[in-house]
């Protein structure tokens, strides 16, 4: 696995070492002695899968606050997305800064997201799914979320015939309304 540090303190683009041959391929995904190399958790707690039918279908930006912080695996197990965190953690020379990479069952990318980072996605081709790992469990109570087209942000999402994205998203508050920069 190759680790790319990411304008974001903490976080990481991994780029997955296939070996292939006639029969396809095999590929480590984790590997908690590289992780812990990079200064990484990788015990993972709980694992999620996001399905979205449709192109364009934006999801973010989520994040779940303390006490029940989480690091988070991200990989595509079938399509494409471009993929986005936030920086949330007021001591971050990052701080409210974005960063945006495509992760696709082409590119075998995944991200790594620290805690106090907000992530989100927009699907860039049907039928995709996306595939979490994380470093806490769910906690209602503590699922936090941002505006996807914060103007202050000023996220670069890709352009797209029609988003869909759910009303619970739509109305998530702005940056300026829960964090002084």
């Amino acid at each position: 696995m190759k680790f790319t540090a990411t304008p974001l303190p903490g976080a990481f683009v991994i780029d997955v070492d296939a070996l292939t041959d006639e029969r396809g391929f095999f590929a480590r995904t984790v590997c908690a002695e590289e992780f812990a190399h990079h200064g990484l958790n990788a015990h993972f707690v709980q694992q999620s899968v996001s399905w979205n039918l449709r192109a364009g279908t934006l999801r973010g930006m989520h994040y779940q606050a303390a006490p029940h912080e989480e690091d988070k695996l991200v990989r595509v197990t079938r399509g494409a997305v471009f993929d986005v965190i936030l920086d949330l953690r007021r001591d971050s020379p990052a701080f409210g800064r974005w960063f945006g990479v495509e992760l696709s069952t082409d590119n075998r990318r995944q991200l790594y997201i620290p805690r106090g980072v907000a992530h989100g996605f927009q699907t860039l081709v049907a039928e995709t799914e996306i595939l979490y790992e994380m470093t806490e469990p769910f906690q209602p109570a503590s699922a936090r979320g941002l505006r996807w087209d914060d103007p202050d942000l000023a996220i670069g999402w890709p352009q797209c015939a029609e988003r869909i994205i759910s009303e619970k998203d739509k109305g998530l508050p702005l940056f300026a309304q829960c964090f002084d920069k």
